[in-house]
Parts: structure tokens; C-alpha cells; sequence
């Protein structure tokens, strides 16, 4: 039985995560009307430009809302599977969901040699998860349950919502400050608007060179806590952190190269970086996961 002590912080985690993903997008929002007034400046649409800025935001995050999860499945090449496809995975599935008192998610196979798996979707009612067939078949049976476990501790935890809300917010920042800076060069007026003009040409050529590393800050937001959460969670599930810290441990050796489909924008999702081991120089620096010794050596230590 989970005593209270350890199922309080759960509860906390899922309450900030509702309200970190009501703020991101009130931000997102505020940031893009921003973006949507200067272009009115710089292009001399007056209020047009503030109006469909206002559209595109309300769009955008109507989007991250409802289809992120689409998005990201898209994005990694996952097919969805039925009981009858792959019993063995449902079945594993099925059962860590009874015990978490879950609504069993959509179960996808990402057709990819690395070991590897993610969760997505706005809440349990509507949440995807997603594994590798390299997972399955490089795992035993009580490692890719733990792997499993970890993922449906994202789904239980609210941690599907706040992740796949960043994976548009990505993508829309870089276009965002690219269409600012043309904004400016295709209107030969505002040459004419003086050094303010140039100051806002100069602000939006920085927004676009920047924009990639703003994406990059905006997946580091998401605490890499989230992940220490998840390998704690998944292991009340299955009872047996030695499993997920078994998984962790083939992951090192097995993912020396990146998945096939591996993408900046939806790498935090994934339970191991998928861009395996290209990136280690750098992984402590700008990686979305904690090292995965750290992660190996604190669910060992719960056994």
C-alpha cells in the first residue's frame, strides 16, 4: 500500500503541472500579440496585425491543446496497434494500467531499432503511448514493464499535457521570429521609421538567430525532476525499480545512434535522449534528461 507520504508530492506535481500548462499559455499568447503589434509597426497594417496575430495564437494553442499528441505521434512515425497485433505489449499495458487505475491509452510501436518510449496526450482520457521495437525486443519482460510503468507515471502525473503543449511552442517561436524580421524587409517604408525602425529590424534578425536556443530554454523548462518523478512513480507500479534501472542501463549501452526519426522538438518526451550518444559531450550542458547514471543509481538505491 502507498502511503500517504509518498502519494502527496504525486498529487502536488499533477496541480502544478495543470497550472505551469494554463500559464505557458497565457504567455504564448501575450508573446505572440508582442510579436503581432510590431509586425503592425513595421508593416503599417495598424490594428490587422495585432488582430491576426490574436488568430493565430488562439489557433496555435487550440492546436498544442487537441492535436499535439497527433503532431508528436506523426512526428516519431509511431503506428497504432490493436490487442490482436502485439498481445504481449498490450497485455503489459492493460495490466500497469489496472494497477494505476488508468484508462488504458492508445499503445503505438515506433518501427526503430533503439530502445526507446514516450507518452502523450492532454490527460488520461485521451493519452497515447508510444513504444520502440527495439524496446521490445531487446528487453526483458520486467524491463520494458518498467519502462511502461515510467511512461503511465507521466500519463497518471499530468506530465502528457505541459510536455506535448512545448512541442508546438517550439516550432511556432522560430516562425514566429522569422516572420517578424521579413516583416520589416518587405515593407521598403520602414526605412523611413528612423532608428526605431532599425531597432526593431535588429530585434527581429536576434529573435530569428535565437530562436533555436529559445526552443531549446523552453524544453530545459520542463524540469528534468518530471523524469525523477516518473522513475519513482513507475516503480511503485511495478514494485521493482530493478527493472526500469536494468532497462536505463541497456538504453547506455544499446543507444549509440540517434533514432531514425529523432527530433529536437520532441525529444523531451521520450523516456532516454533519442539522439543516443552523439550528443554526450554535451548532454549535462543542454540535455532534457538527467544523466542516465544519476537516474540508474537512484532507482537502485530504492530497491
Amino acid at each position: 500500500m502507498v502511503g500517504r507520504a509518498d502519494r502527496y508530492p504525486m498529487y502536488q506535481q499533477i496541480d502544478s503541472n495543470k497550472r505551469k500548462t494554463a500559464i505557458l499559455m497565457v504567455l504564448f499568447i501575450i508573446f505572440v500579440l508582442g510579436l503581432g503589434w510590431l509586425f503592425s509597426y513595421l508593416s503599417e497594417m495598424g490594428s490587422g496585425g495585432i488582430f491576426l496575430a490574436a488568430i493565430i495564437s488562439l489557433a496555435m494553442a487550440a492546436t498544442s491543446y487537441y492535436a499535439g499528441d497527433k503532431i508528436a505521434l506523426t512526428t516519431a512515425g509511431a503506428k497504432e496497434i490493436a490487442k490482436e497485433d502485439n498481445p504481449y505489449v498490450y497485455r503489459l499495458v492493460e495490466n500497469l494500467c489496472i494497477t494505476a487505475g488508468l484508462p488504458i491509452p492508445k499503445v503505438y510501436i515506433i518501427y526503430d531499432p533503439n530502445i526507446n518510449a514516450f507518452a502523450t496526450g492532454r490527460d488520461p482520457q485521451h493519452a497515447s503511448l508510444a513504444v520502440t521495437q527495439g524496446a521490445i525486443n531487446k528487453l526483458e519482460n520486467l524491463e520494458l514493464e518498467g519502462v511502461i510503468a515510467h511512461e503511465l507515471a507521466h500519463i497518471k502525473n499530468y506530465d502528457i499535457r505541459f510536455m506535448m503543449v512545448i512541442i508546438v511552442l517550439v516550432g511556432i517561436i522560430a516562425l514566429l521570429a522569422d516572420w517578424l524580421m521579413h516583416g520589416f524587409l518587405w515593407n521598403r517604408s520602414n526605412r523611413d521609421k528612423g532608428n526605431l525602425g532599425i531597432i526593431f529590424l535588429i530585434a527581429g534578425i536576434a529573435l530569428a538567430i535565437l530562436s533555436p536556443l529559445i526552443a531549446k530554454i523552453i524544453q530545459l523548462a520542463i524540469s528534468r525532476r518530471r523524469e525523477y518523478l516518473a522513475d519513482a512513480t513507475g516503480s511503485l507500479l511495478t514494485r521493482y525499480p530493478q527493472g526500469l534501472a536494468n532497462a536505463l542501463e541497456k538504453i547506455g549501452q544499446e543507444n549509440i545512434n540517434p533514432l531514425i526519426r529523432a527530433n529536437n522538438a520532441t525529444a523531451h518526451l521520450y523516456i532516454a535522449n533519442p539522439f543516443g550518444q552523439t550528443r554526450k559531450l554535451f548532454s549535462n550542458l543542454f540535455s532534457t534528461h538527467p544523466p542516465l547514471e544519476d537516474r540508474i543509481a537512484q532507482l537502485r538505491s530504492m530497491a
